[in-house]
């Protein structure tokens, strides 16, 4: 898997006018530093920003712009930004990224933390002038070494540059930038649970309200953006409202550009910058170039192990949240699988529920009892030793960990893709029911939601 593919030469040609994300990565895919960021007109946008807008007027441009979370849950950037405190009394404030990319089959952050980690502290340093927050971290994933290494290098020559610390530009603000590598931890992909483990406390969530923008890091007023979320402001600000939300494709609700990826079995695995509003057919097909010979696509998931399975009648969906919710599921984090038809479903689910359920925090009793009972019974079916009710009890147990019947989300994505494989591959979790014994009584009477 290579990180800076992008697919055939001669269909691909980055620009700024096309790729704000990603036009300026070197082909030889080494980190672009600070002189050469500056001579593609790196820090411009920056510069803009301190010298000839108002903080609000920054805040109002990303909203207009239509900028949502890229960390999976798509929550319009800008109205989040709205949330922090006007009372200009509160002179402590923070600045998150949530740079703990650990879902599963998702990799988009760690090439722009690794190639580009400059245009990462311009959209943050946009972000904090916008926010009037003084001090910002980037909670890193721990395994993430390279991009530990190459942002605080970026960090320190743009404190040299005069771009981070005090007197910012002239401007009379301030601005403190710190990298954190976290311990490694699923759970601190959560925004609460993240800022506890920074506090240095148990990465559980928190119970919201109050949400961040009120009490947040240490009590005080907080915003937590995603790092590809934060990678998208310097060219709004830089290029404008229009030209970003001009970028997607017709029919698409969300704006701009996306990172976009497949993996498994294809041709070209890889990551694409792509409008928002391309088919996923498109990126099967154009740019991952379909499966490998002797291969065929059964089924994929459209953006991390915690969305659900769809089929190749899907493919033709429009790659935005609202087109892929048409059938049936959520975008998350636009980084698809393939999976082939040689994958046994009941394997693959048993491999993600196990990963799911050793990432619980265990703070609520439905995901730290639900998701084991999941694996075992998983692990009895994928054995053929199943027993009938078994299916049933796996679809109640997707039932009772859903959608607001858990403390935080992590449950419910780590069953969404068990619901959806049972719902199109029920024959292959049924193959592994043992023939009914009357000697050998159920694992579990099936669970009937709202019984």
């Amino acid at each position: 898997m290579t990180l800076t593919s992008f697919g055939p030469a001669n269909r691909i040609k980055r620009s700024a006018e096309t790729h704000p994300l990603t036009w300026r990565l070197r082909d030889d895919g080494e980190a672009v530093w600070l002189d050469e960021y500056q001579a593609k007109n790196g820090y411009a946008a920056a510069r803009k920003a301190f010298a000839d807008m108002a903080q609000d007027d920054i805040v109002q441009t990303v909203k207009d712009a239509g900028l949502k979370g890229r960390g999976g849950a798509g929550f319009p950037t800008g109205v989040k930004w709205g949330l922090m405190p006007k009372d200009e009394s509160i002179n402590i404030r923070y600045l998150l990224c949530n740079a703990d990319e650990m879902e599963p089959n998702t990799w988009k952050d760690r090439m722009l933390m690794e190639q580009l980690p400059h245009l990462l502290i311009e959209g943050m340093l946009i972000s904090a002038r916008a926010l009037k927050t003084y001090r910002g971290y980037i909670f890193l994933r721990g395994e993430y070494t390279t991009a530990a290494k190459h942002l605080t290098r970026a960090v320190e020559e743009a404190k040299a540059a005069g771009l981070l610390g005090k007197n910012i530009l002239g401007s009379g603000f301030d601005f403190e930038l710190f990298v954190h590598t976290g311990a490694g931890r699923y759970i601190c992909g959560e925004e609460t649970a993240l800022i506890n483990s920074l506090e240095g406390r148990r990465a559980n969530p928190r119970s919201k309200p109050p949400f961040p923008a009120a009490v947040g890091v240490w009590g005080k007023p907080t915003c937590v953006n995603n790092v590809e979320t934060l990678c998208n402001v310097p060219a709004i600000i830089g290029d404008g409202v229009e030209w970003y939300k001009s970028l997607a494709r017709e029919g698409s609700e969300d704006m701009g550009t996306k990172l976009m990826g497949f993996s498994g079995k294809v041709k070209n695995p890889g990551l694409w910058e792509l409008p928002f509003g391309v088919t996923a057919r498109e990126l099967f097909e154009d740019y991952a170039g379909g499966m490998r010979d002797g291969y065929t696509l059964k089924a994929w998931q459209p953006g991390g192990a915690g969305t659900g399975f769809l089929l190749p009648e899907h493919l033709d969906a429009q790659m935005y949240a609202g087109g892929i919710a048409k059938v049936g599921t959520r975008m998350g984090t636009g980084l698809a699988m393939a999976v082939d038809d040689s994958v046994n479903m009941v394997s693959l689910l048993r491999n993600m529920e196990e990963f799911f359920s050793r990432e619980s925090c265990g703070f609520c009793t439905p995901c730290r009892d639900g998701l084991p009972w999941s694996v075992k019974l998983l692990m009895a079916i994928e054995k053929g030793e199943g027993q009938p009710g078994d299916i049933e009890t796996l679809l109640g147990l997707v039932g009772f960990l859903g959608p607001g019947k858990t403390f935080c989300a992590h449950a419910p994505g780590a069953v969404e893709p068990l619901g959806s494989a049972i719902k199109y591959f029920r024959s292959e979790f049924e193959a592994g029911i043992a023939p009914t014994s009357a000697a050998v009584p159920p694992l579990a009477r099936p669970i009937v939601v709202g019984a």
